[in-house]
């Protein structure tokens, strides 16, 4: 029963928080598109403190609910960079990340959102596939 209390949880407050961003801001919230604003946007306040939620309440997820799990290894600083690199000519590319299109784009019944996260979560299930 526990099993499915988590990720129903997290859904929800993915929800809310995506429904109070965009009374707050009348954006729709997606990760490049905040991390691009709070970055380079002349009113980064708003952005800015969604990153750091972000951050703050993934650090303590992990700290108070999931301390037991390892804390994954160290990798390689410049394939971090040049994932991080690809990842976000990938964004702009397809004209936003999976968060804006997935959790928002399909919510507002956007074709190029539906298409895009079909794309993302048929890609997602063949690296499964492939890899185990």
């Amino acid at each position: 029963m526990e099993t499915f209390l988590y990720p129903l949880a997290g859904g929800l407050l993915i929800g809310l928080t995506t429904a109070i961003y965009l009374l707050f801001t009348g954006k729709v919230v997606g990760i490049s598109g905040i991390l691009a604003q709070a970055l380079f946007s002349k009113d980064r306040f708003l952005p800015l403190l969604f990153v750091i939620g972000l951050i703050v309440g993934g650090s303590a997820y992990g700290i108070l609910v999931e301390p037991s799990q390892p804390f994954p290894e160290v990798r390689s600083p410049i394939l971090l960079i040049i994932s991080g690199l690809l990842v976000g000519y990938g964004t702009r590319l397809g004209s936003g990340c999976t968060s804006g299109h997935g959790v928002c784009g399909i919510s507002r019944l956007s074709p190029r959102s539906l298409i895009a996260t079909a794309i993302f979560m048929t890609t997602a299930i063949i690296t499964v596939f492939i890899t185990k």
